[in-house]
């Protein structure tokens, strides 16, 4: 997969640490609602949301492109490209979604944040969309003015003392209609009184908006129509519609319309007995707004184009990777289930990640896949024991770079993995969600063994493959996995979450 460059092999990023948000001190106990649960990036790389486990969603937004607004020489003088990287600030949070009861089925609806996708901003708003295991919901977040009322007839450090800012006061021997009396009277209901020989001038109080805080409301909920829980989100390119799919069906709305969806995916047999297989993810083609692609719990991707039909039972294009004959055994099924697909930014790779491997496919050659990288490959020795502690399910997310030049995913003991895509790269980088990045990392990549087929299968090994050591010879953890990340659309900086921290870096 080349990103414009042609054959020419990159060297290996120099990643570095740049942010944390939510840091942990040591022996410091993590709330089980504060674990981080979604993230992503916008598509201009401007802005940063992550969802919890709490329901919350968080915002961030970058400073660094706010500060560079000087003169063009002293903006070429900085050198942008190459001293420069993204820095973030944290912006709002809000509550999105809370703990429901389901009375018909008698079951309890967590308030966990699934996914979280952007959609189009307009008029300086921001739109999102964000969803737990029932209920998507569509929130806009924008900037109001803060309306404050100022110069009235109050003595400042009276008005404070009492923290009332309403008080209004009248003089009856400064009347206009020219009346006159010795009564001075007080509209107040806070004890104020007027100052002796009564007020010299009456001010009308005036409302001020210099400030300005942002708000996040909810525009549209669209509930009641997934039976199964959500996997996954997906916003489409023409701005109004987006899909929502279960593990059996998948649904498609107008972001207007919030009691009316459209079934265009439905894997669900006449007998539940026959189930053989269910969807796991779901997303949209980045430019082509009626193509769509999903995967399955048995490695399978299917292309399907919304033009040829309502109910898009039939797919267009199907991508697998038939499992060699003998080498079968219970877990095979099992750890081929795909937990993420992505698109890559042009749209014709789609990026997929399942237990063992991430693969890379291209939409125009469903013989197989152009590259597969080996993430887990040195815990095969250990399926039985990751089977019995259910470690084997857990859903890790993958991500490509803006340029499609490489690809990322998370692992065990809180590492991700950044491969390299070029033809011919070897580059496999293993980094620590730390402050020091490369802590745990060993030099020791072995170039890429090649199939002898038309596609590219390259097999990335590093360390050791003891059974009880990770793949740069350390002891790994299962309690401690980096599930969520996500890649800056247009540079080399990747956000990921460890438990309740947001680690970003660059490189």
């Amino acid at each position: 997969m080349n990103g414009g460059d042609g054959d020419v092999t990159e060297a290996p990023l120099d990643w570095k640490f740049s942010q944390v948000f939510g840091e942990r001190t040591a022996g410091e106990e993590v709330q089980e609602v504060d674990i981080i649960s979604a993230i992503e990036f916008d598509k201009s790389g401007n802005h940063l949301a992550t969802g919890d486990r709490g329901g919350r969603v968080v915002l961030f937004e970058r400073t660094d492109t706010k500060e560079q607004d000087g003169s063009r020489r002293d903006a070429e003088r900085a050198d942008y490209s190459n001293s420069r990287h993204p820095e973030f600030r944290y912006k709002t949070e809000f509550q999105s979604h809370e703990p429901e009861f389901d009375y018909l089925k008698s079951l309890e609806i967590e308030e966990k944040i699934n996914k979280i996708r952007w959609c189009q901003s307009a008029n300086g708003a921001l739109f999102l969309l964000s969803t737990n295991d029932k209920t998507v919901k569509f929130w806009k977040v924008q900037e109001k003015k803060v309306k404050k009322i100022s110069e009235m007839n109050l003595d400042p450090s009276k008005s404070s003392e009492k923290g009332n800012f309403s008080q209004s006061s009248v003089s009856s021997g400064h009347l206009s209609n020219g009346g006159s009396t010795d009564t001075s009277f007080s509209l107040s209901s806070n004890g104020f009184s007027n100052p002796p020989g009564g007020i010299a001038s009456l001010r009308l109080p005036v409302v001020n908006s210099n400030e300005s805080s942002l708000i996040a409301r909810c525009r549209r909920v669209y509930a009641h129509a997934h039976d199964y829980h959500i996997n996954s989100i997906s916003s489409n390119s023409d701005g109004e519609t987006f899909i929502s799919a279960d593990d059996l069906r998948i649904n498609l709305w107008n972001l207007e319309i919030s009691n009316q969806s459209f079934n265009i995916v439905d894997v669900k047999p006449t007998n539940m007995e026959d189930l053989t297989e269910v969807i796991t993810s779901a997303e949209f083609h980045p430019t082509h707004c009626h193509t769509l692609a999903y995967s399955s719990s048995k490695g399978s991707i299917r292309l399907i184009d919304l033009r040829q039909s309502a109910l898009c039972d039939h797919h267009s294009k199907l991508f697998e990777e038939p499992v060699a004959a003998g080498s079968r055994s219970f877990f095979t099924e099992i750890i081929a289930s795909i937990s993420d697909i992505k698109f890559g930014k042009g749209g014709r790779y789609i990026l997929s990640r399942d237990y063992m491997t991430l693969k890379l496919w291209d939409i125009n050659m469903d013989s197989g896949p152009v590259s597969t990288f080996q993430v887990h490959e040195y815990l095969r020795p250990k399926l039985c024991d990751l089977y019995e502690n259910d470690s084997i399910f857990d859903k890790f997310e993958c991500c490509l770079s803006g340029n499609g030049q490489r690809v990322a995913t998370g692992s065990y003991s809180n590492l991700f993995r950044v491969f390299g895509t070029a033809e011919g790269s070897t580059e496999a980088t293993t980094l620590e969600a730390s402050k020091n990045p490369t802590r745990r990392q060993v030099q020791t990549p072995s170039r890429p063994s090649r199939s002898l087929g038309s596609s590219i299968s390259r097999v990335v090994r590093r360390g050791a493959e003891s059974p009880g050591l990770d793949a740069n010879g350390n002891s790994f953890d299962f309690t401690t996995k980096l599930l969520h990340l996500a890649w800056h659309p247009s540079e080399n900086s990747i956000a990921c979450a460890a438990a309740n921290s947001l680690y970003m870096y660059y490189a």
